[in-house]
């Protein structure tokens, strides 16, 4: 069994604080703890997501549905104690705001979640450059750099400059290799180096996301982009968990785009196998 008591966080520094307190009542207490945490969290997402479908013309139910009644969420996000449904609880929440007005408090939000786990903070440019006219922009733009700025100075009080340790696992997680990640399953499928997949699929979506900003620029709707982004790089990566799924759920549900529903769904199936082994 592997020893973590030295290992670097690889998540946030608000999540990292805020999960001091279960080291105070036990492994078991704080996994039941942690399981709570993300059932709580993903029937908070689904309700927001209702909400937001309802606000965009979409049927509530369906698009809920998508999220809470995904086995990949129920059994990995829930039953694993993931802290994802956490990050997607606050970005959520944060795109929510953002498409009500409330720009401060959402980038406040956005923030947040990128201070839980920072794939969150893929949504962000999309919501900065959709957003309609320069107040809300310069809104959105104070409540992102308010957010950062707070969790920054909290993170360097508590933790010193180690903090920056914990995005080491920008790299490192993208030099370990799991099998069911899509470079790797395309590098086996063409017998090739996994080196060589990695680099094109990196590649690939970097051109991606760019289209997709020069495409909100352009009048597109950013919750729509923001949604294939984040598919875009759960494709992408080389290492892909079954849990990650959640990145992109809540705002496939809202995106207001079947093509991109079938993708998810079929991602998600491929996914199945590994989450919900039979």
């Amino acid at each position: 069994m592997q020893d973590f008591r030295d290992a670097t966080s690889v998540y946030g520094p608000l999540f990292t604080l805020a999960s001091y307190p279960l080291g105070l009542i036990g492994v078991a207490a704080g996994m039941w703890a942690m399981k709570a945490a993300a059932a709580a969290s993903v029937l908070g997402v689904a309700a927001v997501v209702a909400r937001l479908a309802a606000s965009r013309g979409i049927a509530p139910a369906p698009a809920a549905a998508l999220v809470v009644l995904n086995p990949l969420v129920l059994v990995d996000v829930v039953g694993g104690a993931h802290n994802d449904a956490l990050m997607m609880l606050a970005l959520v929440g944060g795109v929510a705001l953002v498409l009500t007005a409330r720009e401060t408090t959402g980038g406040l939000a956005m923030a947040a979640a990128s201070a839980i786990k920072l794939p969150a903070a893929v949504a962000a440019p999309f919501a900065v450059i959709g957003a309609a006219g320069s107040g809300r922009r310069v809104r959105l733009l104070v409540g992102l750099a308010a957010g950062v700025a707070a969790l920054t100075a909290v993170a360097l009080a508590i933790f010193g400059t180690s903090v920056a340790n914990g995005l080491e696992f920008l790299s490192g997680s993208q030099q370990r290799v799991s099998y069911h990640s899509f470079p790797a399953t395309v590098a086996r499928g063409i017998g090739v180096d996994v080196d060589v997949t990695r680099a094109a699929f990196a590649g690939v979506y970097a051109l991606f996301a760019v289209w997709l900003l020069v495409w909100t620029a352009r009048g597109g709707d950013w919750v729509r982009a923001a949604a294939w982004a984040m598919v875009g790089l759960l494709c992408a990566t080389v290492y892909l968990v079954p849990w990650y799924v959640l990145w992109a759920l809540p705002l496939v549900a809202v995106a207001r785009d079947r093509i991109l529903v079938v993708i998810t769904l079929a991602l998600c199936a491929y996914q199945l196998p590994v989450g919900v082994p039979g």
